[in-house]
């Protein structure tokens, strides 16, 4: 069940469980060293995905405003729910964020290198050359509020 929720919504158990998610991916199985909890999750919206409440969390992203445009990030799908098309349906639930908090302002993100494609599938165009991000070559990319987001 899909759940977007503002920190001081989250339950124990869901903030955990995300939290675990996120440093399992980013931190342990990237083998990144980099503070995973930051000043961005008090005033982000979590967007995640658990088949019940007492359910690991499958799918996982936070959205926020930032500066001057709407971002997002902490995008990321379990191993086991990987290839499933989870990741598609975590993005649709991320744009609809977006347009229902922050209508037709760009969304600027800092994408993995080697997620960019993905991205491109929902709009998103790279601003810049690759930089290094927490130890991870990144991309700035940006998709303004005129662009579609697939069906499919």
């Amino acid at each position: 069940m899909w759940q977007i929720k503002k920190m001081t919504e989250l339950t124990a158990n869901e903030f955990y469980q995300s939290l675990k998610l996120r440093i399992d991916t980013f931190v342990v199985e990237q083998n990144r060293i980099y503070h995973e909890l930051d000043d961005k999750d008090p005033q982000a919206i979590h967007v995640f995905f658990q088949d019940n409440q007492t359910a690991p969390v499958l799918a996982y992203a936070r959205v926020f405003w930032n500066n001057d445009h709407v971002t997002f990030g902490r995008v990321v799908t379990s191993p086991n729910a990987r290839g499933t098309g989870l990741g598609h349906d975590l993005m649709v639930q991320i744009l609809a964020v977006c347009q229902a908090n922050w209508p037709n302002e760009p969304i600027e993100i800092e994408s993995q290198e080697q997620v960019v494609g993905f991205y491109e599938k929902f709009g998103f165009q790279a601003l810049a050359e690759p930089f290094i991000f927490e130890g991870t070559p990144h991309v700035t990319m940006r998709r303004t509020s005129s662009q579609s987001t697939p069906n499919n």
